[in-house]
């Protein structure tokens, strides 16, 4: 029964990678993914998956796997002909983080601001703003599985209802929490949630709790985990003396941050960026397809342009490339409103590195060769915790079945939890 809930998935995945290195195009229908010699059969992926059920059987995490499978399949590889990964090049990554740094030593060094605040004035701030609360409640959630239809999400809906209704007539919350809530964390303890405070839960969830006084319960709240009812038990609030360090600490925090965004705003009002007509098309069809090839005048089209500034598609496929899959498939889906603010987001953190250059702030290159060298570093030990760095070759086994063994347990040990997943991003793209 396990495995016949991955077979369709998997077969309607087909051939979900391009091939990459070496390899030529899988023709055979009981291939995944393909690359360099080495194949991904669909028994091969019904193995990994199928005690997986917290997985989705959907054509999205098969390609997932797939894509680390080729990624994992390519370091082995290159580990096995050099264990330092000297001929990875991993500078454009460095450049990156360096970018980053740079803008971090631009705050420091340009934007500067008091942030000393008395005690009276902290209390006068923290008076005049919504105290610190500490909240108590219980909950009742049921799960919406994954492609429910409107009626089933309905059905859930009334359930919920009905169980409120129990309750507001007398019946025990907790009892009813023990016996019907699928949250496995909270319902063996009658849905309690113990204490939280702002920002602990997610935002529909934490506005429904506020919303309510001690043992009133709420309607259905809707949260990315599933539905729910709230009672809330107990509201808490903490007196200034309590709270003082650290909301001086918040507060200094978002005086720094409001001086940010005036520097930001400034420098993005002086130069007026466009995202170009057509531009949130063009970003879903190279997250869809981040490798596709582009002709030099396609490669050159701006999708965003600025006073002296502009980042051309080519451009744009060098940022996804250095991208993991979760943010492509994001931006697959995007709404062109999402779309533009994220090219705006580009914007911001170009304008920013180029005051940073302007004030002198550009690295040493002894520092871009010391993260180098900090990167190869990382990418060896990552190798090693997936167990690909030293492969445990049996006497005699070629050295392709070790690296397809080695690899396949990595896989193995990312699936249950064991392992973490180590995404490679642009090291991906040089490798294949």
């Amino acid at each position: 029964m396990k495995i016949s809930r991955w077979k369709p998935a998997l077969v309607s995945a087909g051939f979900v990678t391009l091939v990459a290195a070496c390899g030529d195009p899988a023709s055979d229908e009981g291939t995944v993914a393909r690359v360099d010699g080495y194949r991904l059969t669909v028994d091969d992926a019904v193995e990994l998956l199928v005690d997986e059920e917290r997985l989705a059987a959907d054509v999205g995490v098969v390609e997932s796997l797939a894509e680390l499978w080729i990624d994992y399949t390519l370091l082995a590889e290159a580990v096995a002909e050099d264990t330092t990964l000297a001929e990875i090049d991993v500078e454009p990554m460095v450049m990156r983080q360096l970018g980053q740094m740079m803008v971090f030593q631009l705050r420091d060094s340009v934007i500067q601001i008091d942030t000393f605040v008395t005690d009276d004035e902290l209390s006068t701030m923290y008076e005049a703003e919504s105290p610190e609360v500490q909240l108590r409640a219980s909950h009742i959630m049921l799960e919406v599985p994954v492609g429910a239809d409107q009626a089933a999400r309905d059905s859930i809906v009334g359930t919920l209802r009905a169980l409120r209704q129990r309750v507001m007539d007398g019946a025990d919350f907790s009892a009813l929490a023990q016996q019907f809530s699928q949250d496995p964390g909270t319902a063996r303890m009658g849905g309690d949630l113990g204490y939280f405070t702002r920002g602990d839960m997610v935002a529909p969830f934490e506005e429904a709790a506020l919303a309510l006084q001690p043992g009133e319960v709420s309607d259905v709240v809707q949260t990315p985990m599933g539905l729910h009812i709230i009672r809330l038990d107990e509201r808490r609030v903490r007196g200034f003396e309590e709270v003082a360090p650290g909301y001086r600490r918040e507060v200094q925090t978002r005086m720094v941050q409001e001086a940010e965004s005036l520097f930001v705003g400034g420098l993005v009002e002086r130069a007026d960026p466009q995202v170009t007509e057509g531009a949130a098309d063009i970003v879903r069809e190279m997250a869809a397809a981040p490798g596709a090839g582009l002709t030099g005048r396609a490669a050159r089209r701006p999708l965003v342009e600025w006073q002296g500034g502009s980042i051309s598609v080519g451009e744009f496929q060098e940022l996804l490339r250095l991208e993991n899959a979760v943010l492509r498939n994001q931006l697959e889906q995007a709404e062109d409103e999402v779309i533009d603010d994220f090219l705006l987001g580009l914007v911001r953190r170009d304008l920013l590195i180029e005051e940073a250059e302007s004030a002198g702030l550009r690295p040493v290159r002894d520092s871009i060769d010391a993260l180098v060298v900090d990167a190869r570093v990382q990418l060896r030990a990552a190798a090693r915790n997936l167990g690909i760095l030293d492969l445990d070759q049996a006497p005699g086994e070629d050295m392709e079945i070790a690296i397809q063994r080695a690899v396949m347990e990595a896989l193995a040990g990312n699936l249950s939890g064991a392992t973490r997943i180590v995404p490679l991003g642009l090291v991906s793209f040089q490798l294949r």
